[in-house]
């Protein structure tokens, strides 16, 4: 084998430059990229006050045993200097296997779960066949689509308030029931009908945005599939199974992912429908955090953003097999 060599640098042809070292390799990115990075600095910097520092603090808390009676704290004209301690992993101990990390953590966490697999799988279902009636050709489309929009785009907060009047005890749910010889729930007191009326309420303001995500899928479905699927005798399940599904794999992944993140945080349903100290066994994790940290006192600041990290780590754990098993269903269907 030949191999040339340079005269003049003693180097053999075809080898690779040193790599430079790493404040060589962001000094050449600086020169290179400078406008990219000077217009992304502000997003940057923004994110990491709004996000960064709080999550960061949140965390040093949870170290502690901070409160609100040895947290810092200004009273009049005086200033109460900090006296929390610092005691390591003893609050993620006390909520995972401590001697009530059942009726304060495990409990709200079964619940949690169910709630939100409950509300996904109505969200997704109730809002794909609501897409499926409106890709249709269908006589006042529009305005149908615009009626079943109005639970997303009013505010949350006035959807709840109404469902709480709804369903308080001489509510016009009740009087309906009544005039009807059936049974009136207690819908806001009992515990099961808490939860129930909980699903009903978060099922009503998230179906909107699902029907628009998964009517948006179907309308960019190539109609020519479903033309070909019709000339080879396909039935309508089948052209249902064989290409709306495929069809929509894109948009369903992202939108049930979506959908679990934010009905595994929500705050806003449970909190309105049911105030600040009523309906414990209703409440979730993220309510449940901010009971701890703002609805007792003395407030629990540790515990409180303790559960927070929690939080953020199952919906971290979540999100990374969910991102792998739909990595791995892709590659199966290629």
């Amino acid at each position: 084998m030949t191999v040339a060599i340079d005269r003049a640098t003693g180097k053999r042809r075809g080898d690779r430059a040193p790599r430079p070292g790493l404040g060589q390799r962001v000094r050449n990115g600086l020169q290179k990229y400078w406008y990219a990075y000077a217009m992304i600095a502000p997003v940057v910097v923004v994110l990491g006050v709004l996000v960064g520092y709080p999550l960061v603090r949140g965390f040093y808390l949870t170290l502690t045993d901070a409160n609100s009676l040895n947290s810092a704290r200004t009273i009049g004209v005086n200033h109460i200097d900090a006296t929390y301690k610092f005691i390591g992993l003893d609050n993620y101990r006390d909520i995972l296997f401590g001697p009530t990390a059942y009726d304060r953590f495990w409990s709200h966490f079964l619940w949690t779960v169910f709630w939100t697999v409950a509300c996904v799988a109505l969200h997704y279902g109730i809002g794909l066949g609501l897409a499926l009636m409106l890709n249709q050709k269908l006589r006042g489309r529009t305005a149908y689509r615009l009626l079943l929009v109005l639970p997303w785009a009013v505010p949350t907060f006035v959807t709840v308030f109404s469902w709480r009047i709804m369903l308080a005890d001489s509510g016009v749910l009740n009087q309906i029931l009544g005039s009807l010889h059936l049974p009136q729930p207690e819908w806001l007191e009992d515990t099961f009908w808490q939860r129930f009326s909980a699903i009903m309420v978060n099922t009503w303001c998230g179906v909107p945005f699902m029907m628009l995500s998964l009517l948006g899928g179907l309308q960019s479905i190539d109609s020519s599939l479903y033309e070909a699927a019709e000339m080879d005798g396909a039935t309508a399940w089948q052209r249902f199974r064989h290409v709306t599904l495929p069809g929509l794999r894109s948009v369903s992944s992202t939108v049930v992912l979506l959908g679990v993140i934010w009905t595994f945080n929500q705050f806003v349903i449970i909190f309105l429908l049911f105030g600040k100290n009523s309906a414990p066994d209703a409440q979730i994790l993220v309510t449940w955090a901010y009971q701890l940290g703002f609805g007792q006192q003395p407030r629990d600041f540790a515990q409180s953003a303790a559960y927070g990290v929690l939080l953020l780590s199952i919906l971290t754990v979540f999100t990374s097999f969910y991102f792998r098993w739909l990595k791995r269903n892709d590659q199966l269907a290629v």
